[in-house]
């Protein structure tokens, strides 16, 4: 028993085998919660106390829940930014409708100036007139 500088017993922290807290996350991955009888058995089965069985309990399930929400904020971000990133998307194909649209014969040649214009040139790969003097492949 340890006592404090004022004389009083001073609790100590428990210490588990690997055996004992391998058997509680094993129970732990079947069940969250243990009823008082199930309690019990693991206890008896693993030489601790019923308190210590509740206490792993409580602290493994606030482990968990810290756990679970860490994975949900970075499931939400990440398909937030998923949504952002289409959103994005179908406001340039909204820019791109009159790109897209096949052209008119009878289109004058500025119109076709401009959408070129407003596109960077070879993003496709594509070269609609090869430059004086060569030729494409």
């Amino acid at each position: 028993i340890l006592l404090d500088k004022d004389g009083k017993r001073k609790h100590t922290r428990p210490t588990f085998s690997g055996q004992q807290i391998f058997a509680l996350e094993k129970t732990f991955e079947q069940t969250k919660y243990l009823a008082g009888p199930e309690r019990a058995r693991l206890a008896y089965s693993l030489g601790m106390t019923e308190s210590q069985v509740k206490v792993w309990f409580q602290n493994r399930r606030t482990k968990w829940r810290k756990k679970h929400a860490a994975e949900m904020a970075t499931a939400k971000k990440k398909q937030d930014s998923e949504t952002e990133r289409l959103k994005g998307a179908s406001e340039n194909e909204e820019e791109d409708d009159d790109y897209n649209k096949p052209l008119d014969p009878n289109s004058d040649d500025e119109k076709i100036t401009q959408l070129l214009k407003k596109h960077k040139p070879g993003s496709s790969g594509l070269l609609l007139h090869p430059p004086e003097g060569e030729t494409s492949a």
